[in-house]
């Protein structure tokens, strides 16, 4: 990871301290915990406690001295040309998501293309290093990023690459990009990308 690189972690309040402590101490410099409020959270089956309807997102960079790149005014624009808040309301993983199969813990295609959208450039790698289903992968190659995803169990592994092919055709990808707000609201700052050649960058910045 370079320098100037920032990471993504997501989990529950069962882990969430525990990470964030762990970052503290190997000198990451925490930049926001996004709190992911979901609109469409599943139903409390036992009604013993309040539904758990929320997940949390660490963002932070390798060096608390090194400037890290945020897409500022995009995520501006994004949210009605307001300063956009730690808190994002989107929705759970829809079932359109899941046309190649299903992971246990498979994240919606939104949230991952609005961290992709702050946090990096076109063209820039993005690294999952525990890819599951790849959805950080497809939403990379929606936005015109580039991906590496590392994943040890074969059919999560077959998944993803048949989640690639899918987007290979046109109209899915089009599709894809029409089913998520934040891209379609990102077109003037961000044109359709299908296949970007501009400024490849070959080397891998991990």
């Amino acid at each position: 990871m370079k320098e100037d690189g920032t990471i993504w972690i997501s989990g529950t309040y069962h882990n969430i301290f525990s990470v964030a402590n762990s970052l503290t101490e190997l000198g990451f410099k925490i930049l926001n915990v996004v709190t992911w409020a979901k609109t469409n959270p599943p139903p409390n089956i036992s009604c013993r406690y309040f539904t758990y309807s929320t997940e949390f997102i660490i963002w932070a960079r390798k060096s608390a001295k090194r400037p890290h790149h945020f897409n500022y005014e995009l995520m501006k624009h994004l949210n009605d040309d307001k300063q956009m808040t730690d808190v994002w309301r989107l929705p759970a993983i829809a079932p359109w998501e899941k046309s190649c199969g299903k992971h246990p813990t498979q994240k919606p295609l939104a949230l991952l293309t609005r961290i992709i959208l702050a946090s990096t450039e076109k063209n820039a790698w993005v690294l999952d290093p525990f890819a599951g289903s790849s959805t950080t992968g497809i939403a990379a190659n929606l936005i015109g990023r580039r991906y590496l995803g590392i994943e040890k169990e074969k059919q999560f592994s077959e998944m993803s690459s048949r989640r690639r092919e899918e987007i290979n055709n046109l109209k899915i990808y089009t599709d894809y990009r029409s089913k998520i707000k934040d891209i379609a609201k990102s077109e003037i700052l961000e044109p359709s990308c299908f296949v970007c050649e501009d400024s490849i960058i070959y080397d891998l910045p991990f």
